[in-house]
């Protein structure tokens, strides 16, 4: 029976008002006995928060690419003298670049005889379809370094041959001294390791560094598993250099990293499985963007992140989305992680213009250094650029004051172009904010419709450096109703990471028809999972009180080749409809499904920062000067603002410009804005505005 999503699901409300804020006593600021530090290394900027006895501080410094330790340990060092005694957790950026610009570690794979091009071969899916001169993607193990050795599993885990293990040797001394690390893939080894374990077994003893699919990702999928190890062991050994450097300049503290499923592993563990640590920052962004979110009264928000060089999206329905379907540059990856969207446009973003004459924003990006063109050294425009020429940002106060902008260096860059293109500047400035906008808007659409949600059921919360200076606009273009800018907006990553728990993943697959399994049958095959991840919690020092253990299945019907992961209860299999009708617009509750995988979340629970919190006194915020800015073609008085100086319960209408310490908020002419308990902006469009937009809706 074929259920239709169009036939029974009722339309969807626009949302209420918020819920009631907490009363000021349950949420005043507390400080920590330790001395914690999150630290969110950026393309453009390395943002840290600090947590301590005085309660939260907040600092930004331009970031090192070539080294960014060497930011992060000087950041550290001017935010508190006592950094050699502080708890650092730490989103980096080091194994994604790696990845992205083919910087990794010199690989070699040994796999089993006869499959040496699974990674060439991959999926057979042609990523840009009518393009009849596509390029091959390159791999990362070159063909060269690619070995087979006769062993057979069959899909159960029996031995069908047994493993040459003095091949395995052979191989394993010809490598010594031409690569860095060897992989180890063999057929149905996640259903038996016990030939993987034999391989590196021989191949480290002979002296070279190891890893196994079964260590990764024991599940079935020859190509992801092996693509998500294989990518593991080429970011590895560059991440373990940096983290050791980073750890020897932090001092006896202890160093945690971010992982990209929302949660913290050790030092230790990242150095063993970077591939964990990929898209670190963005995942804290929406680890903090719930928690700031929850606190104010939000429960469902699309998180907007837009720094220097991208801007990453994620949907938050009351729970983080999660998925396992990621893909890392041109390979898949098939951890857990938070489901964020990114594109490359952020304020650093180039401006460029394509074959054809158009303009075209991004992906390539000015960086730290030399940075947009304001910034001083620059000699292309950038997204930044474009906002400083309409009038958008307090050139004086940028940075809270810590920078100034030059105004002339962009402008001349603008004024050749927009000779070239015959408009003026004002006009190729807002065309510039324009073609970034709809980039970030299209990516809003990839989070939100294409999995199934309406927008406009959802606030617009905004953060990052760039993020409140576009909120307004995307969110009007996608009819969102509330808009809200963090306190801590542009260093929220680095707050989140201070907000995140420990997390580990466990999987194993299991492929069995959901009408031979049995409730008990599932959770005896998820017992060995779960006492593991205890086991691995308590060692990390976490009694049982503070560890909280989720029983996960991947199902999906007969016949598919995609998985719905929801968690475990006797009812899963309605569940698994109800999932399946919401994301797909159907469902058939009399076809057959199959287990795929089992998975177990293991968390253990960290001491969160409380944000503080003021009750709200009504006041007309007061601007420190007012000049013009360009919105919608023409020049507007515009009312510029300091962050620091407005108070819970200071409100005022657009057009408007809040500059603060870390980011800027534009409020065009047709909103207005507060600031509610915990010092966010909420901005909302007038009653004007909304009336317009509805009769453009009716029409």
């Amino acid at each position: 029976m074929l259920i239709n999503s169009s036939s029974i699901r009722p339309r969807s409300k626009r949302p209420g008002p918020p819920a009631r804020l907490p009363a000021p006593g349950a949420v005043q600021p507390k400080g920590s006995a330790e001395l914690r530090l999150g630290v969110d290394t950026g393309g453009t900027f390395t943002d840290f928060v600090r947590l301590g006895p005085d309660g939260l501080r907040v600092h930004k410094i331009r970031s090192t690419p070539e080294d960014p330790s060497r930011a992060i340990l000087e950041g550290i060092g001017e935010l508190c003298a006592e950094a050699r005694r502080a708890k650092v957790t730490h989103g980096s950026t080091v194994a994604t670049n790696a990845i992205l610009e083919r910087k990794g570690a010199r690989v070699a794979l040994l796999t089993t005889a006869g499959f040496e091009d699974v990674l060439a071969i991959g999926r057979q899916t042609r990523p840009e379809l009518y393009n009849l001169f596509v390029l091959l993607r390159r791999p990362l193990v070159e063909r060269e370094r690619i070995f087979g050795v006769r062993e057979r599993l069959d899909a159960s885990g029996a031995v069908i041959e047994a493993l040459d293990q003095r091949a395995v040797t052979r191989v394993a001394r010809r490598l010594r001294g031409s690569v860095d690390i060897v992989v180890v893939c063999f057929l149905h080894s996640y259903a038996n390791p016990a030939h993987e374990r034999q391989a590196l077994n021989c191949i480290r003893r002979a002296g070279l560094a190891a890893c196994g699919s079964h260590e990764v990702l024991p599940e079935y999928r020859e190509y992801e598993r092996w693509a998500t190890t294989v990518l593991n062991a080429y970011v590895t050994p560059l991440m373990d250099r940096y983290l050791g450097r980073l750890e020897e300049g932090l001092g006896t503290g202890g160093l945690s990293v971010m992982q990209s499923n929302g949660g913290a592993i050790s030092g230790t563990t990242a150095r063993k499985q970077a591939i964990r640590t990929v898209l670190s920052g963005p995942a804290a962004g929406v680890v903090g963007a719930r928690a700031v979110a929850q606190a104010a009264g939000f429960n469902r928000v699309l998180t907007f992140d837009m720094g220097g060089t991208s801007t990453d999206v994620s949907l938050v329905d009351g729970e983080i989305s999660l998925t396992t379907e990621s893909v890392i540059g041109d390979f898949p990856v098939r951890l857990p992680m938070i489901d964020v969207h990114t594109v490359g446009a952020g304020g650093g973003s180039l401006v460029t213009l394509d074959a054809g004459g158009a303009l075209r924003v991004g992906p390539q990006s000015a960086g730290a250094d030399p940075g947009p063109a304001c910034y001083g050294r620059g000699s292309q425009l950038t997204v930044t650029d474009a906002n400083l020429l309409l009038g958008r940002l307090d050139q004086s106060y940028f940075l809270g004051g810590r920078m100034t902008l030059d105004s002339q260096r962009p402008l001349k860059l603008a004024q050749r172009l927009a000779a070239r293109l015959r408009v003026s500047v004002p006009e190729l400035a807002e065309g510039i904010v324009r073609v970034a906008n709809s980039g970030m808007e299209r990516a809003m659409r990839v989070v939100s419709v294409e999995r199934g949600h309406d927008p406009r059921d959802f606030a617009l919360l905004a953060f990052g450096g760039a993020g409140g200076e576009h909120a307004c606009e995307i969110a009007e273009q996608l009819e969102i109703g509330t808009i809200i800018v963090p306190r801590y907006a542009g260093v929220l990553s680095a707050l989140g990471m201070l907000m995140a728990d420990v997390t580990k993943d466990y999987s194993a697959s299991l492929l069995r028809r959901s009408d031979t399994l049995r409730s008990r049958d599932l959770l005896a095959r998820l017992k060995p999972l779960a006492e593991e991840a205890r086991c691995e919690l308590r060692a990390e020092g976490f009694p049982t009180g503070r560890q909280v253990i989720e029983r996960l299945i991947d199902v999906r019907y007969v016949g598919q080749s995609s998985e719905i992961t929801l968690p475990f209860s006797p009812d899963y299999r309605h569940q698994f409809d109800l999932l399946h009708l919401h994301r797909y617009g159907y469902c058939d509750p009399l076809r057959p499904t199959e287990v795929v995988n089992l998975r177990v979340k293991a968390s253990g629970i960290t001491d969160k920062p409380n944000l503080p919190y003021t009750n709200p006194r009504p006041a007309q915020a007061e601007p420190v000067t007012v000049r013009p800015a360009w919105f919608g073609g023409r020049q507007w008085p515009t009312a510029y603002y300091r962050w620091d100086n407005l108070s819970p319960g200071s409100h005022a209408r657009g057009p408007a410009v809040i500059a603060g310490g870390e980011a800027t908020i534009v409020v065009p002419p047709q909103f207005g804005f507060r600031l509610d308990g915990f010092g966010n902006v909420i901005i909302r469009p007038t009653r004007a505005a909304t009336a317009r937009a509805k009769s453009r809706t009716v029409n």
